[in-house]
């Protein structure tokens, strides 16, 4: 049973707030199937690239959270975070790669600490596609300072 319907775009969508009296907070329950996938935005990705949200917490809290699925081949952009991130590899074989250093190899369970400022990219490898879940917070509204693509020619050399 639904306890609130929002509209949005694409219908309502079930939400379930539980309140926590003492506190006047509400937990809120997002449903598996809610919220639709989205393909990633070509400005900062190379290749087909699917994001999933898995929250974005209301201020004061920060965090952001994204599953994301990477075809073979496909990769962020150069970017960097302001308070920093932490990819959780679901699946697959990736690569996270930082300036000036070879790139890293990423498997399933592995789980990787990236600090505030530091630019880097991450993505699937040429043959595999590769599934992390992506944590971040946001600082003044923001969770990223987007770069120039790693161009096809460095993700070759670099991938295999």
């Amino acid at each position: 049973m639904c306890v609130l319907y929002i509209p949005n775009h694409y219908g309502l969508i079930c939400h379930r707030y539980i309140a926590t009296a003492a506190k006047g907070t509400f937990m809120k329950i997002m449903k598996a199937g809610s919220r639709p996938t989205k393909k990633a935005g070509s400005d900062w990705f190379t290749g087909t690239v699917w994001q999933d949200p898995i929250v974005e917490a209301p201020e004061p809290a920060r965090v952001r959270a994204l599953n994301v699925a990477f075809e073979p081949g496909a990769r962020t952009a150069w970017h960097t975070h302001p308070l920093g991130q932490t990819l959780h590899v679901v699946s697959g074989i990736g690569l996270v790669g930082l300036r000036n250093e070879q790139p890293q190899v990423i498997k399933a369970g592995d789980t990787v600490w990236i600090p505030p400022g530091e630019e880097h990219w991450h993505g699937a490898t040429a043959s595999n596609s590769m599934t992390h879940i992506a944590i971040q917070e946001a600082l003044n509204g923001h969770v990223a300072k987007w770069l120039e693509k790693v161009s096809d020619e460095d993700y070759s050399g670099l991938a295999e």
